[in-house]
């Protein structure tokens, strides 16, 4: 597409673009952050401009808390920081940009504090684009005093006496131009009424999740339990593939997983509220609070909740396989490496997971029709 456009074939770029986003989703949603970065190399990729934008604004961490946010062009950057449905705290948009205009100029130091006049009209110079779509008076009065004060020199001085102005007597009137608070979305999640939000479990499944996290006695029920499953991976939706999960699990938190068994009823899984860090592979994370379990379904008549016992060993981070649980002296306890290569076995947590046969090494393995991770977050 790239070459097409080299070579003036316009109207043959267009319809790629208009065929990726229309029959390659995954693929994209697989490579979005390549997607993202290349699209706004070429100013006719508008198509594809738009789709990465309008699932940034929604889910805007997917770039702004990405590893490669400081090396996207300043046109793709202003391209999202003008859209009044970014879904975003406006502090956080500023503190993003302040990184991002830090990182433009290497050797500047991330303290203010240590910055000369230079540093200073560097970094305002580098900003100047950005700064205009900033919603200053939209952000509270504390978060002024520690986050914008301390870079207040990269700001024009009528800019900032309108903004302390505002701050201290909000019915004087200003001569700077305040720029309306950005869009609140409604929920855009499916409706459960009418869309089952995962194919392997139900909601009295999630109800019993969503219990053992809050450690409730009497487990919430299945039409009230208060927390949303957001849908980051799907093994048929998105592949199976350890590049999968890294490229759309990496480093969230609050992540559940759960597993269909290839000839059973079972439904294994886990929650791990740290997460994955594609960083550090081959090594552990220390969790307190995950836990493995096997859910009640079928033919399998109750569930089984095992903590952690051994948070040291809590999380393991393997850059070739997907999500992985416990370990540390022996075999992980929930290993899912591919989906014909799975296994569970007793380590760091607290029981086995599966009525099956373990083998010499204390492991059962298994393969998986199909899995899916979810983030999941308290209902506002």
């Amino acid at each position: 597409m790239v070459i097409t456009c080299e070579f003036l074939f316009e109207e043959l770029a267009k319809r790629l673009e208009i065929y990726l986003i229309e029959t390659k989703a995954s693929w994209l949603r697989l490579h979005f952050s390549e997607i993202f970065q290349k699209s706004f190399r070429n100013n006719k990729f508008q198509e594809l401009q738009n789709w990465c934008n309008d699932i940034i604004v929604k889910y805007p961490e997917k770039i702004f808390e990405s590893e490669g946010f400081t090396s996207i062009q300043e046109n793709a950057l202003i391209t999202l920081i003008k859209r009044d449905d970014l879904q975003m705290e406006e502090i956080k948009i500023w503190k993003h940009i302040i990184e991002w205009g830090i990182a433009q100029n290497p050797g500047t130091s991330p303290d203010p504090k240590n910055w000369s006049n230079d540093n200073f009209l560097t970094v305002k110079t580098t900003l100047q684009n950005c700064l205009p779509h900033i919603r200053y008076f939209q952000i509270p009065g504390g978060d002024i005093i520690d986050h914008l004060q301390p870079y207040r020199r990269i700001l024009d001085d009528d800019l900032w006496d309108d903004i302390m102005k505002r701050l201290i007597s909000p019915s004087k009137p200003i001569s700077s131009i305040i720029l309306p608070p950005r869009v609140v979305l409604t929920q855009t999640l499916p409706s459960r009424t009418t869309e089952p939000f995962s194919t392997i479990i139900n909601e009295a499944h999630a109800a019993e999740i969503t219990s053992w996290i809050d450690k409730k006695a009497d487990a919430y029920s299945a039409t009230n339990y208060p927390y949303e499953f957001k849908l980051l991976l799907r093994g048929t939706r998105d592949g199976f593939t350890p590049a999968s999960f890294w490229n759309l699990c990496d480093k969230q938190t609050n992540v559940v997983v759960v597993a269909k068994i290839k000839g059973t009823d079972e439904i294994l899984g886990g929650y791990n509220p740290i997460g994955w860090d594609r960083s550090i592979s081959r090594k552990h994370m220390n969790c307190d609070e995950s836990f493995i379990f096997s859910l009640k379904n079928g033919t399998i008549q109750n569930s089984i909740l095992s903590r952690v016992k051994n948070p040291k060993y809590a999380i393991f981070c393997n850059f070739n396989a997907g999500p992985v649980f416990g370990g540390g002296s022996g075999y992980c306890d929930l290993m899912f490496f591919n989906p014909y290569t799975c296994w569970n076995c007793l380590t760091s947590y607290e029981k086995r997971i599966r009525n099956a046969v373990y083998d010499s090494n204390g492991a059962s393995y298994f393969s998986v029709d199909e899995y899916e991770i979810f983030q999941i977050n308290k209902r506002s």
